[in-house]
C-alpha cells in the first residue's frame, strides 16, 4: 500500500465515504470550504467569483508597519475588524540598531490609535498567537503571512501580501475565483515514532512539483482524522502552505471542543462536517499506518525522501541535490553535502532545530524530551536550540518538567521566535548540515550569504526523527528505529501571561493617540501611473525552475528594512541577480527623462521603430522568469520592483495566487506568455506594449508586444486575464495607494 495515493477524478461523499463521481460544481456547495466561503461572499452563487470579509487579521513586525502606512494614506481611520499585530520576526533588536524596536513601538501606538491587539516580542509567534485567540469553528483569518493556517480547529485561513489587508482596512474585499476543492482522506493510525512533519513532506513532495493542488483548498476528512491529536493536526496543516494550496478546512471533533474549553472559548466550537452529496475536485488518500519518517532536502520541503532511502544510498541522493542547489547558486559558492558522510556511510547533522509555528507545538517538545530524557546530545559539531511557539506553551513546558528534561540533556530552549526559519536565528556553520523541525528550507533561509562565500543546508524533518538523531550524536536517525516511551502529558493552557502583557484594544481606537515613527520608518515614494502605452527593460532573466520570494526579496538581513521602502529595495534581487537595481534604477531615470522631455535618443529610436509615442509612454523595469512568486506573503517581492520603477512582470505562470496579486496591488502588470514560447530573453532587452491601460481597463486578455533587441525588433503575444474590476483600476492608477486616493 502507498503511504500517499492521489487522483484527478472527482469523487462524491456518499454515506460518510467517498466514491467516484463525475464533476458537479454545484456539489462544492455541500463541502465544509464552500459553506464557510458562502457565509463571508458578498457576491452569489451564480457570478463564479467571491468577494470575502473576514472576521479578524494577523500580521508580524516584518509586515505590519507597510500595511498600516498603507491604509493611512489611503484614508483609515480606524481597525474595523479585529487586527493582531504580533512581534515574532524582527525580536532581535541588536540587528540594524534601532529600528526593529521602533518598529514594535510603532505597532504599539498604532493598536492604541486605531483599535488593534498588541502582542509584544517574545510572547508567541504570530500563528500561534492566531490558534489561541482568533480561530474560531466557521471563521476565516486573513494573515500577512503565507503559512495562515488554521483549518484544524474549523478556521479558514489565507495568508496574502499586505495591500489585501488593505483592502480590509478600508471595508473592501478579498477576491478570488471559485476555487477548485480537493478532498484529503485520512485512514489508519500513525505508527510510533511519526510525527506530523513526516505527514506533511510526504504531503508537500506528492503535490507541490506539479502544482496538484494549486489556488485549490484542502478539506480533510476520514476515520483517520480521529486518531490524531490537535497540536499533530495542526503539524500538518500548517504546512499545507508549501503544497501552493489557497485554504484549508477539516472536519471537527470531540477533540476540537476540548482544544476551545481548554483555551476558555468553547463557544468558538461548532461540529463542521461534510454534507452528503458534496462533490470534491480531486481526491487525496492518507494511509497514516504506511508512514515513515521524511526528511526534505534542499532547497524546498518538496525534495522529500524517508529517511532510510537516504540512509541507503546517500552519495547519489547528496550529488544529485548538490548538483541542483550548485546551479540555482549561479557558481557563487560550492555547497558539499557528501561532507557529512563518514567513512561508514552515514550521515552527519551539525545542528537540530524544533522552531515556530510548525515545531514549537507543547506535543512535539514533550515528545523530543521523552526521546531526550537522561541522556546527552554530546559535546561535539550538533548542538540542539528548541523555540516554543507561546509563552503559554512554554510555561506549560516549565510546570510539566519538560524543560528540565531537554535542558539537562543539552538543549536549549529560546524565546518565542520566528527567526531560524527565515535566517535570522541559528544560523549554521560553512557547509554545515542542519536539521530543522521548520517550515521552510529554501535557499538562504538559514541565514548563509552565498555573494560572500557562505552556504550552508536545512533538511527538513519531525522533531522526534531531530530528537532521535541528536542522542545518536548527530548521526541522522529515524525516530521510529529507537525504542522510547512517550510519558503522558495534557497541555494546560493559560492566559494570564497574554492579559498581562498584550494590548486588547479592538473597538477602543484613541484618535489622539500620537503615532511612534522611529527614523527608518518612512512613507511610500510617489507611484507613477499607467500611461496608454508601456516600455519595459528586462532588467533580470531567471531561468530556475520556479523563483521565490526570498530571491525577490532576501529574508534574513533584509527584515529591519521593511519599514522602509526606498532602503529595502536596494537589497530586491540582490542573491540571485546583483546587476537588477542598478539596472532597474537606469530604466526608472529615462522614466524621469521623459517626464522633462529629455528621452535619450537611443530610445527614441527603439521607441519610435515600434511607431510609439513618448508622450504616450511609461518606461520602467521588468522581470522574466519562469515561474515567479513560490514561498513568502510578503508583499515586498513586488512593492520593491516598484520602487525601483518596475510596471511588469513576464513569465509562464505565477507560483502562487498570493504573489500576483502583490504585483496587481503595487502596479505591475503580471503578464504571462504561452508555454510553448521559447524566447530568448536577454538582460538589457526592451519590450513595448501599446494600448496596454485602454485593453486592461476595457477587460482584454490578450496584447500584442514588440521584443526590441540589438538585432533587431520580434513581435511577442503576452497575456493578463483573469482582472477583477478594482484591479483593473489600480493597474491603471499605478497601485493601490495611487487608486485609494483617487476615491478621495
Amino acid at each position: 500500500m502507498s503511504m500517499l495515493e492521489k487522483s484527478s477524478s472527482p469523487v462524491r461523499i456518499e454515506n460518510h465515504c467517498p466514491v467516484p463521481a463525475a464533476a458537479d460544481p454545484s456539489g462544492r456547495e455541500k463541502t465544509m470550504a464552500y459553506k464557510i466561503l458562502r457565509a463571508h461572499d458578498h457576491t452569489g452563487i451564480e457570478d463564479n467569483k467571491m468577494r470575502i470579509t473576514y472576521d479578524a487579521m494577523i500580521s508580524h513586525d516584518i509586515t505590519f508597519v507597510n500595511i498600516i502606512q498603507t491604509a493611512r494614506a489611503s484614508g483609515m481611520k480606524e481597525f474595523p475588524l479585529p487586527y493582531a499585530l504580533t512581534n515574532c520576526h524582527n525580536s532581535l533588536c541588536a540587528v540594524g540598531g534601532t529600528i526593529n524596536e521602533d518598529d514594535h513601538a510603532f505597532g504599539l501606538s498604532a493598536a492604541m490609535k486605531y483599535g488593534g491587539i498588541y502582542v509584544p516580542p517574545n510572547q508567541a509567534v504570530i500563528h500561534q498567537f492566531a490558534r489561541e485567540k482568533l480561530a474560531g469553528c466557521g471563521k476565516m483569518v486573513l494573515g500577512s503571512d503565507s503559512h495562515t493556517r488554521y483549518g484544524c480547529y474549523g478556521t479558514m485561513g489565507v495568508g496574502e501580501g499586505g495591500g489585501e489587508l488593505v483592502k480590509q482596512l478600508l471595508k473592501n474585499t478579498w477576491d478570488v475565483e471559485d476555487p477548485e476543492v480537493v478532498l484529503v482522506w485520512l485512514e489508519g493510525k500513525v505508527p510510533h515514532g511519526i510525527g506530523p512533519h513526516d505527514v506533511a513532506i510526504k504531503l508537500v513532495g506528492e503535490t507541490f512539483p506539479d502544482g496538484w493542488v494549486k489556488n485549490r483548498i484542502l478539506e480533510f476528512a476520514g476515520p483517520g482524522v480521529a486518531e490524531l491529536s490537535m497540536d499533530f493536526r495542526i503539524g500538518i496543516d500548517v504546512m499545507t502552505t508549501e503544497t501552493s494550496c489557497l485554504s484549508s478546512i477539516w472536519i471537527t471533533d470531540e477533540k476540537v471542543k476540548e482544544y476551545y474549553e481548554n483555551i476558555g472559548r468553547p463557544e468558538d466550537y461548532a461540529k463542521l462536517d461534510i454534507e452528503d452529496g458534496a462533490v470534491y475536485d480531486r481526491f487525496i488518500k492518507i494511509s497514516l499506518d504506511e508512514m515513515e519518517s521524511m526528511i526534505a532536502l534542499p532547497f524546498h520541503p518538496s525534495k522529500a525522501y524517508t529517511i532510510h532511502e537516504l540512509q541507503a544510498d546517500p552519495e547519489r541522493i547528496f550529488k544529485e541535490i548538490e548538483e541542483e542547489c550548485n546551479a540555482s547558486l549561479a557558481g557563487k559558492v560550492k555547497m558539499d553535502l557528501c561532507r557529512n558522510i563518514d567513512e561508514q556511510g552515514r550521515i552527519h547533522c551539525d545542528q537540530g532545530v524544533i522552531v515556530g509555528c510548525a515545531g514549537g507545538m507543547y506535543e512535539n517538545i514533550a515528545e523530543a524530551a521523552d526521546i531526550l530524557r537522561d541522556k546527552s546530545i554530546g559535546n561535539g559539531y550538533f548542538d540542539l536550540s528548541v523555540y516554543p511557539s507561546s509563552t503559554p506553551i512554554n510555561l506549560a513546558l516549565m510546570n510539566d518538567g519538560i524543560a528540565s528534561d531537554l535542558f539537562e540533556a543539552g538543549a536549549v530552549l529560546k524565546p518565542c521566535f520566528c527567526g531560524p526559519c527565515f535566517g535570522a536565528g541559528d544560523t549554521p556553520a560553512h557547509n554545515a548540515f542542519s536539521i530543522r523541525h521548520a517550515t521552510r528550507n529554501f535557499a538562504n533561509r538559514e541565514g548563509s550569504k552565498p555573494a560572500e562565500g557562505q552556504i550552508s543546508a536545512v533538511g527538513l524533518m519531525d522533531a522526534r526523527s531531530i530528537a532521535a538523531t541528536a542522542v545518536n550524536g548527530g548521526i541522522l536517525t529515524a525516530a521510529t528505529d529507537i525504542d522510547y516511551e512517550i510519558t503522558p502529558h495534557e497541555y494546560h493552557y493559560t492566559d494570564e501571561i497574554y492579559q498581562k502583557r498584550c494590548y486588547f484594544g479592538f473597538g477602543k481606537a484613541d484618535p489622539s493617540v500620537e503615532l511612534r515613527l522611529g527614523p527608518n520608518i518612512t512613507n511610500w515614494p510617489g507611484m507613477p501611473a499607467l500611461k496608454e502605452d508601456m516600455m519595459v527593460q528586462l532588467c533580470a532573466v531567471i531561468h530556475d525552475e520556479v523563483t521565490t520570494t526570498d530571491e525577490l526579496i532576501p529574508s534574513g538581513e533584509s527584515s529591519s528594512f521593511r519599514s522602509n521602502p526606498i532602503r529595502l529595495s536596494d537589497l530586491a534581487l540582490s542573491r540571485r541577480v546583483p546587476d537588477y537595481v542598478p539596472r532597474s534604477k537606469a530604466a526608472r531615470e529615462i522614466e524621469e527623462m521623459n517626464a522633462k522631455g529629455e528621452l535619450p535618443e537611443e530610445i527614441k529610436a527603439k521607441l519610435g521603430a515600434c511607431g510609439g509615442d513618448p508622450a504616450k509612454t511609461t518606461f520602467g523595469s521588468c522581470i522574466f522568469s519562469n515561474k515567479p512568486g513560490d514561498g513568502s506573503a510578503r508583499e515586498q517581492a513586488a512593492s520593491c520592483q516598484k520602487v525601483l520603477g518596475g510596471f511588469a512582470n513576464i513569465c509562464y505562470e505565477y507560483a502562487t495566487k498570493r504573489y500576483r496579486s502583490n504585483c496587481i496591488n503595487w502596479g505591475v502588470v503580471p503578464f504571462t506568455i504561452d508555454k510553448d514560447v521559447q524566447f530568448n530573453f536577454k538582460p538589457g532587452d526592451w519590450v513595448y506594449i501599446p494600448d496596454v491601460k485602454s485593453k486592461i481597463l476595457a477587460g482584454e486578455e490578450d496584447f500584442k508586444g514588440f521584443v526590441i533587441t540589438d538585432e533587431g525588433t520580434t513581435e511577442l503575444l503576452l497575456h493578463c486575464g483573469g482582472l477583477t474590476e478594482e484591479e483593473k483600476k489600480i493597474i491603471a492608477c499605478g497601485c493601490l495607494i495611487n487608486y485609494y486616493a483617487s476615491l478621495q
